[in-house]
């Protein structure tokens, strides 16, 4: 039986620039061509979860005498290079650029259309 490798747990946090909430275009995969909205972001890893995305189908025993299995479906990760933020204004996915305003805080701006997310 061959071994598994086991995960190299890095403790290093990488810095993204999607966050909870915003609207996200995959880019690469299965779902290609598909947006939805970030559930959550995993900097760790850098990855996101995304609402409607990479589904996986997971078969769930009976945990109390009577109660039947089930099958739940739920949202996996994907990594966050393979997602692109979304405008849905102008229906364009674009890069993220940071920009500090004059007043010293910083705002996430799409680059292809200029439009300020936050």
């Amino acid at each position: 039986m061959a071994t598994a490798t086991p995960k190299t747990n890095t403790s290093e946090r990488i810095k993204m620039r999607l966050r909870k909430g915003d609207t996200v275009q995959v880019i690469t995969g299965k779902d290609k061509g598909k947006t939805g909205e970030v559930l959550r972001t995993l900097p760790n890893e850098n990855r996101v979860i995304v609402q409607g995305i990479n589904l996986r189908t997971r078969h769930v025993k009976p945990t109390q005498e009577g109660e039947s299995g089930r099958i739940v479906t739920e949202e996996a990760s994907l990594h966050a290079s393979n997602v692109m933020l979304y405008s849905t204004e102008k229906k364009v996915a674009s890069r993220v650029e940071v920009v500090i305003e004059k007043d010293g805080t910083k705002k996430r701006r799409l680059k292809k259309t200029g439009e300020v997310i936050d």
